[in-house]
């Protein structure tokens, strides 16, 4: 389809260059003449919302903004030049500084003062995190490939390494958002990949309401790229969030969503069958949640069937690093959501740490069986998973606001129980 002249405008390009997106929406309502309520009525918002989303010059909503650019024609390569953070060159339309040496030294200070507070805890990070999300840093020459430093972030995030993993986020943030300048899929895929395990950490610390922003902008990003196996990632993150905020049925038909998608990209590949496994055992867990037990069930089964293709060990580097033996653990949970302890410790007796190639993946399975043990009445054998699990990974145990919430019930109610002590020391010795 050909590209409407009003987007290769004088007009169009400078908008584009300034980094300005409500400005190119702007363009294109007022050059199909809506009005605002027109176009807050395709969009199912209010005129004063889309009045300001055209004035604001930081982005609020991101979905909002790429549905609202996809109704007013803007084509893809303009949306994306208008959302990629400004580069020396470009012209400083939001943000005036004495010298481009200010805003570099601005930029610094940043960093200096994520690094100074790390080692104060996740709070003074994630106020670090909020001011990255608000307004994206300036990338950091040298930094290094992306690839490899996201695959650092993942390998932190394996380890329940959550305080380190927060720290370099917003290095993350700014590379990733400057590399889809390029207009490739592919960078815009890894910019979305960047926002989910931004999620990812965020669901572990509690921290929904910014969990849910930058789940929403992975799910943008991903719908940008094309990649299906993004967009997967995405929805997944956004449904736990949902999950947590007690919306179980709008997390269960985006996962229901999500998961037709990607079985419908044929499973041909390891990859893309994991990840359809990886959505039924959401789906399963989401619906437990929500007390279907029949359709929870069911998906757990679903995805047992899909998994039985995987290797025991994923592949290196895999999205979805999903085994039939992670299908298994999934179970546990299911079960103990819909309230049966012993059919979640039967699901689960026959697991081992071994199997899971990760810290995170290790100390889950410890605790996942510690919340189905205490479920049914037995601190012993919960302050010993428990103890597993935080020698897995420390931050599982330490970081996890319900997991947390056990411990200081163990201690509370079974102080002499065996383990308990132990438990309860190193808990709050890492705090």
């Amino acid at each position: 389809m050909p590209v409407d002249p009003l987007w290769n405008s004088t007009k169009a390009r400078a908008l584009a260059a300034q980094r300005r997106p409500g400005g190119l929406i702007r363009l294109g309502r007022e050059h199909r003449a809506w009005t605002l309520a027109a176009l807050g009525d395709r969009l199912g918002c209010s005129a004063a919302t889309v009045s300001r989303l055209e004035r604001r010059t930081r982005i609020v909503d991101l979905a909002l903004v790429h549905r609202a650019a996809l109704e007013v024609g803007m084509p893809r390569h303009v949306l994306v030049t208008s959302l990629a953070p400004p580069s020396a060159l470009a012209p400083a339309a939001t943000r005036v500084t004495a010298s481009p040496r200010d805003a570099e030294e601005d930029s610094m200070r940043r960093r200096t003062l994520l690094t100074a507070t790390a080692a104060a805890g996740p709070a003074a990070l994630l106020m670090g995190l909020d001011e990255a999300l608000a307004d994206t840093p300036a990338p950091r020459p040298g930094a290094g490939p992306l690839d490899a430093r996201l695959a650092t972030g993942r390998e932190l995030y394996d380890k329940g390494a959550h305080q380190q993993l927060l720290a370099s986020l917003p290095d993350l943030f700014a590379d990733a958002h400057a590399a889809v300048a390029s207009r490739r899929d592919l960078d815009q895929a890894r910019l979305s990949s960047v926002y989910s395990l931004a999620s990812a950490v965020l669901i572990k610390l509690g921290s929904y309401d910014r969990a849910r922003l930058t789940a929403d902008r992975a799910r943008t990003w991903a719908q940008v790229s094309g990649s299906p196996l993004a967009a997967a990632a995405a929805a997944r993150e956004l449904a736990i969030v949902l999950r947590h905020q007690d919306q179980n049925a709008a997390a269960q038909r985006l996962m229901s969503s999500a998961a037709a998608d990607v079985e419908a990209t044929g499973l041909r590949t390891g990859a893309s069958a994991a990840a359809y496994a990886q959505m039924l055992c959401t789906l399963a867990y989401t619906a437990a949640r929500g007390g279907q037990r029949t359709d929870a069930l069911a998906m757990i089964e679903e995805a047992r069937r899909a998994a039985r293709q995987l290797p025991p060990t994923a592949p290196a580097g895999r999205l979805f690093p999903l085994s039939p033996a992670a299908v298994d653990l999934y179970a546990v949970g299911v079960h103990w959501a819909l309230g049966d302890a012993g059919a979640a410790l039967e699901a689960g007796k026959n697991l081992r740490a071994a199997q899971f190639p990760t810290a995170e993946r290790k100390a889950r399975m410890g605790t996942d069986m510690a919340r189905a043990w205490w479920a049914w009445q037995r601190p012993e054998q919960t302050a010993r998973a428990l103890l597993d699990a935080y020698r897995a990974s420390p931050g599982e145990v330490r970081d996890r606001p319900a997991i947390r919430g056990i411990v200081h019930e163990l201690a509370e109610r079974h102080p002499r129980t065996s383990g308990v002590r132990e438990l309860h020391t190193a808990v709050t010795r890492a705090i």
